[in-house]
C-alpha cells in the first residue's frame, strides 16, 4: 500500500507568497493542505495545478455547543462549494470554535450534552458530506500545549464520537502531534483508530517541527501503517525548524 504524503501550506515556506508556497510544494511532489480558504484567491491556487488534500470545513461554531453548532453546519454548506471547486477530499472541523487557535468559549469539563450534540452535528455533516461527495473530518487537539479549554478533543474522544455515529462521510483527523502530548502510546491508536481515520496529520514533540526533530518515532509508525493496510494521506502540519524543503525532505524520509 502507498501512503499519499501532503503538507500544509500554512506553516512552510512562510517567506512566499501563499500561492507560491503551494506551487513550491506541488513542485515537490506533495498534495497540499489548507485553513481557512476565504482569503485565498481560489482561481491562482487552481492554477497551480496543485491537489489539495483537505481544508478547514467551518466558520463559526462548535460541534459539540448546542448553542453554536448550527453555526458549524451552516457554515460548513457555505464552504462547499470552495471545497468542490479546488477538489477538496476533507473538510476538517473541531470540538470548538477557533479564534488564533485558541478555543473562544474555553470550557474545561464535558457533559452529556456535548456528546449528544457532538453526535447529531456529525450526523447533519454526514448528510452533507453525502450530498456532495465529500467527507468530514473530527480532528484531535491537545489541551496541554495548544488548545486549554476544548472539551472532548483528544483523540479517545473524536474516536468515541466518529465510531458511535459511524458515517462514512464522517471520519477522525488524527492529528499525530496532539496524540503524542494529550495521550501517546501512538501506535496502538493507529491501531484502534484505523476504521475511523480519515487522514493523519504529523508534527514532532516538542516543538511542533517534522518529524526527526523530536520524540516520536515516525519510521516505526510508518511501518505499522503500511502493515495495517492504510493507503490514505499523511500530511505534515508542522513548522520548519530549517530550510523549508529541507524539512519536507525529511518528512517524506520518516514516512517513506
Amino acid at each position: 500500500m502507498t501512503i499519499q504524503l501532503a503538507v500544509c501550506a500554512e506553516m512552510v515556506f512562510l517567506d512566499l507568497p501563499f500561492v507560491e508556497r503551494v506551487k513550491r510544494i506541488h513542485e515537490l511532489g506533495f498534495g497540499v493542505e489548507l485553513w481557512d480558504s476565504r482569503p485565498k484567491d481560489i482561481k491562482a491556487l487552481l492554477a497551480t495545478g496543485a491537489d489539495f488534500s483537505s481544508m478547514t470545513g467551518y466558520s463559526a461554531g462548535s460541534v459539540i455547543d448546542p448553542h453554536t453548532c448550527d453555526d458549524v453546519v451552516s457554515t460548513a454548506e457555505e464552504l462547499i462549494p470552495t471545497a468542490l471547486e479546488l477538489g477538496v477530499q476533507r473538510m476538517v472541523v473541531h470540538s470548538a470554535e477557533l479564534t488564533d487557535g485558541k478555543a473562544t468559549r474555553p470550557a474545561y469539563r464535558s457533559a452529556g450534552e456535548m456528546w449528544l450534540t457532538g453526535l447529531r452535528t456529525l450526523e447533519r455533516l454526514g448528510e452533507l458530506g453525502a450530498r456532495h461527495g465529500l467527507t468530514f473530518t473530527l480532528e484531535n487537539l491537545n489541551t496541554v500545549v495548544d488548545h486549554p479549554g476544548i472539551p472532548l478533543a483528544r483523540a479517545k474522544d473524536t474516536l468515541a464520537l466518529t465510531s458511535a455515529l459511524d458515517h462514512p462521510n464522517v471520519k477522525m483527523m488524527l492529528d499525530l502531534y496532539h496524540a503524542q502530548i494529550g495521550e501517546g502510546n501512538l501506535i496502538d491508536l493507529v491501531r484502534r483508530a484505523l476504521p475511523q481515520i480519515g487522514e493523519i496529520q504529523v508534527a514532532d514533540v516538542p516543538g511542533r517541527h517534522e518529524p526527526g526533530t523530536g520524540e516520536i518515532r515516525y519510521p516505526a509508525i510508518a511501518q505499522e501503517l503500511r502493515i495495517l493496510g492504510y493507503s490514505g494521506t499523511v500530511g505534515l502540519e508542522a513548522w520548519a525548524s530549517c530550510d523549508s524543503g529541507q524539512a519536507l525532505k525529511r518528512f517524506r524520509a520518516a514516512l517513506s
